[in-house]
């Protein structure tokens, strides 16, 4: 690592105030101010719709919206309804799972999901109470979280890689009755927190009876919570309902996959996050097709050798796993013919690399935009209709709209915070009512993403609205040059924050993974420096920058800006 820091920069005009402290987005109102995007609070209460969730009760006008969106894609459901259809309804003997030592039919799976939920039920879990999931992608893992949620249990999905005080933290905040865990994660696992633990690799549910009834839910209570990766702030815990899935699958995987029973879908991205959530489990439960697992982490040579062996047709990456398997050795003579969707999200999609994916592999990657809020993706590219760099335009079903900071619907290429409503938003964070009044707002969920529309419809990401701040005197936003510094050719990965300095002021750092056969030196620390002054503004560039092998990342594959700021 080699850390190299302009002269200059310690002479700099300071802002004429003192930063202030970074606050979580809120949706912007209405008053000018110097900032582009000011960073304001509000009191407020978190509305009766937010807590009547676990009820199943919805807002007349809410629901009026809902079921208008759900009614342009053809979407229903019967008011009492339980996720866990996905899984029982699903046709017996096709192939659910293929994993490295057998496959699973969707009648064995269903046998292995009513013997866990009968064991959790033994073992004192009541209706409603929560179930931390910490598990590798073995069958265990869908197996157990239809299991709970047909007993009427709230399984709670959480990374298995994260530390034990993070884990110890979501554990304590979602209460949980139960715990099912790979063996290998075990040791991550507060006994004194968990009073039943359920260890997945000895099956304690073997001798259990595998009929399991389902319990009498409705579609809009409370199915199972998901924990934030934290890469920005602590993790949050957010709360989504039996309906959510079934629309997900319904809207994104219907429209723009186009996903039937005989496909077979593969995601690096594991279960515990939203988009590996849907990807390998509700999207291919929902038409009876088949998922690839893969327990060990996502390496160029395991992808390849799980394509090779089960053939998928359908496989959903990020960019950083996309450029790991352009960038492996074998990659000139891999076949993946099989696969006819390349699907990519959690970050930005550099055209560069689209463009060299497409050239190698024949197929483009389809780029998209989502949240575990929503669920999944509910802005995408298509195969046939793409513009490069953009997130795409909006998913049927969902509604959108960009909001600049006096409060009013941006014009087109003007930016905005984006805006999102459909079936599948949640409602609430769990024991979160002021971030939920923040973020949740009749229906909407305010995202806090920074984004501009062209006439055409397509989206293109700017950047978060809460990572605006003074630098020497001028507004800057590091997501604009961490842009840059990616689209140079000695850059294989860049991440740009504004760090506080010893005397408070701020300055502009930068992490660099230089590419393949480039050394880090001053002279590549001053060429890069320049180059963002060049293609940006005088003061848009780095004032330090730090050399790094690769890019540290959270267990959904983002950067992991925290852990760089401890560099």
């Amino acid at each position: 690592m080699l850390h190299l820091t302009t002269e200059g920069d310690a002479t700099a005009a300071a802002p004429t105030s003192a930063p202030s402290p970074r606050r979580e987005p809120l949706l912007p109102e209405t008053g000018g101010s110097e900032a582009p995007w000011p960073d304001r609070t509000a009191t407020r209460t978190v509305d009766t719709a937010n807590r009547s969730v676990a009820s199943g009760k919805r807002p007349s006008t809410r629901l009026a919206a809902e079921n208008d969106l759900a009614a342009s894609v053809g979407f229903t459901l019967p008011e009492r309804y339980n996720a866990s259809r996905l899984l029982w309804d699903a046709p017996a003997e096709r192939v659910a799972l293929r994993t490295a030592g057998a496959d699973w039919t969707y009648r064995a799976l269903r046998e292995e999901a009513g013997r866990i939920g009968n064991a959790l039920l033994s073992s004192g879990c009541r209706p409603g109470s929560r179930v931390g999931l910490v598990l590798d992608d073995v069958p265990a893992f869908p197996a157990a979280v239809m299991g709970a949620m047909r007993a009427g249990l709230i399984p709670v999905l959480l990374d298995p890689n994260w530390t034990a005080e993070r884990l110890a933290v979501c554990l304590d905040d979602a209460a949980v009755s139960a715990v099912v865990v790979s063996a290998a994660h075990l040791g991550a696992v507060p006994p004194a927190r968990c009073p039943r633990i359920l260890v997945a690799d000895e099956r304690p549910w073997a001798n259990e009876t595998e009929a399991l009834a389902e319990a009498d839910t409705h579609r809009a209570g409370i199915a199972f919570l998901l924990y934030s990766s934290g890469a920005t702030g602590a993790p949050k815990g957010i709360v989504h309902r039996h309906e959510d899935a079934p629309y997900t699958a319904a809207t994104y995987a219907r429209s723009h996959l186009g996903i039937g029973p005989d496909d077979v879908t593969f995601s690096a991205v594991k279960l515990f996050h939203a988009y590996g959530f849907g990807n390998a489990l509700t999207f291919p439960f929902s038409v009876g097709a088949g998922a690839v697992l893969m327990d060990e982490p996502a390496d160029p040579a395991a992808v390849f050798a799980r394509i090779i062996r089960h053939r998928p047709t359908i496989f959903f990456g990020t960019p950083a796993i996309y450029a790991a398997l352009l960038g492996h050795p074998t990659a000139d003579a891999v076949d993946l013919s099989s696969v006819r969707l390349f699907v990519s999200t959690v970050e930005s999609l550099s055209p560069l690399l689209a463009s060299a994916w497409a050239a190698r592999f024949g197929r483009p990657i389809v780029e998209g935009f989502g949240s575990t809020e929503l669920l999944h993706i509910y802005l995408s590219n298509t195969a046939d209709r793409q513009k490069p760099g953009s997130a795409g335009r909006v998913v049927p079903g969902y509604e959108v709209r960009l909001m600049t900071p006096a409060g009013e619907p941006a014009r087109p290429g003007e930016e905005g915070i984006l805006w999102v409503k459909g079936l599948s938003a949640t409602r609430q964070y769990w024991n979160g009512p002021e971030r939920t009044a923040e973020a949740c707002r009749d229906g909407w969920v305010v995202t806090g993403d920074r984004f501009t529309r062209d006439a055409d419809g397509f989206h293109h990401f700017r950047g978060r609205a809460d990572d605006l701040q003074t630098v020497a005197g001028h507004w800057t936003w590091p997501l604009e040059i961490e842009s840059a510094l990616n689209t140079h050719p000695m850059v294989k990965e860049a991440c740009v924050q504004a760090v506080e300095r010893p005397d408070r002021r701020l300055t502009v750092k930068a992490w660099v993974a230089p590419a393949a056969g480039v050394a880090p030196c001053p002279a590549l620390a001053d060429e890069l420096r320049a180059y963002a002054r060049r293609i940006l503004l005088p003061h848009k560039y780095p004032r330090e920058i730090v050399f790094l092998d690769a890019l540290p990342r959270t267990g959904a594959d983002r950067i992991d800006r925290q852990a760089l700021r401890r560099v």
